[in-house]
């Protein structure tokens, strides 16, 4: 691949934020608006995007003339137990279903340490996608910016180690985009994501209340929604409530994050008067769900 150029099987991985759909119109661009017969384009649902996402997700296939495969997570009780399944706008999950059950499959909640949702959410569903195709090998195309050397740099790692049968690549950052350039992209597009951008940061983009954003990040989103943490709330209550019937105790994955407050404290802490959030040294961590 050269620039925004492929000329081998391959999969975009679109996050339905407004890097990949920046990244996403460039390789239309480059391809004439219409993509080669082996480029796929993916984006792994969770059920706790925000409305917003998934709209925009649809208004870029429409406005561009792309097929964007949507994909979920489906768990069955016989074997092969963890299964993707196609859905659409219309039929996509949006209260957490695929995420729940996941949690409910695996009687613990994920966590920085161990991000199984992550990977069974969002990799393996796009991994069995293209195995489905034919694929043995492919492309990884992710939208990691100039401006994010760190994510690409652990990506490189991840193509050393070579465990995929993909090789993930980062078109924008050979590129030199950066977060200025695709802020100014949507400025003049006559379709944009319809949530808050923050310097560059869309804070509800991806998983709505992910542990893994900072938790300023989480307590600036819970000021204007505290409704928003009503699942991550059930979720460890539940695990929490397991826990206590089966070892008569409670445990640390009963939380998402033991090294901060639970997501009801985070709502009432989020109550509390406060002057302007600093977003700046936000102690937020990186995944697959990038922007």
């Amino acid at each position: 691949m050269k620039g925004y150029r492929i000329n081998e099987p391959a999969l975009i991985s679109f996050s339905g934020g407004r890097t990949s759909g920046f990244m996403l119109y460039h390789i239309l661009q480059a391809h004439n608006g219409s993509l080669p017969d082996d480029v796929h384009v993916a984006f792994a649902n969770t059920g706790k995007e925000m409305p917003e996402t998934l709209d925009f997700v649809r208004d870029c296939g429409d406005h561009w003339g792309v097929n964007i495969n949507w994909l979920e997570l489906e768990l069955h009780e016989e074997r092969p137990i963890y299964r993707t399944k196609e859905v659409t706008h219309e039929t996509a999950s949006r209260h957490g279903e695929p995420f729940a059950a996941l949690i409910d499959h695996k009687h613990m909640l994920p966590n920085p340490a161990v991000r199984f949702c992550t990977e069974q959410l969002k990799v393996m569903p796009m991994k069995r996608f293209m195995k489905q195709k034919g694929y043995k090998e492919w492309i990884n195309i992710i939208g990691l910016r100039y401006d994010e050397p760190l994510r690409v740099a652990k990506l490189k790692r991840s193509n050393e180690r070579g465990k995929d049968p993909w090789e993930s690549i980062a078109p924008l950052y050979d590129a030199k985009v950066t977060v200025q350039d695709v802020g100014k992209f949507w400025e003049s597009s006559n379709f944009d994501l319809k949530l808050p951008n923050h310097y560059g940061k869309t804070l509800a983009g991806n998983c709505d209340l992910c542990f893994l954003k900072g938790m300023k990040t989480t307590t600036m989103i819970l000021k204007q929604r505290p409704d928003l943490a009503d699942w991550w709330i059930e979720q460890e209550n539940k695990i929490a409530k397991s826990a206590l019937e089966v070892l008569g105790r409670e445990v640390s994955t009963a939380r998402f994050r033991k090294d901060r407050p639970s997501y009801i404290e985070l709502v009432d802490i989020s109550n509390e008067p406060d002057p302007m959030i600093d977003l700046f040294g936000d102690e937020g961590m990186d995944c697959f769900c990038h922007e």
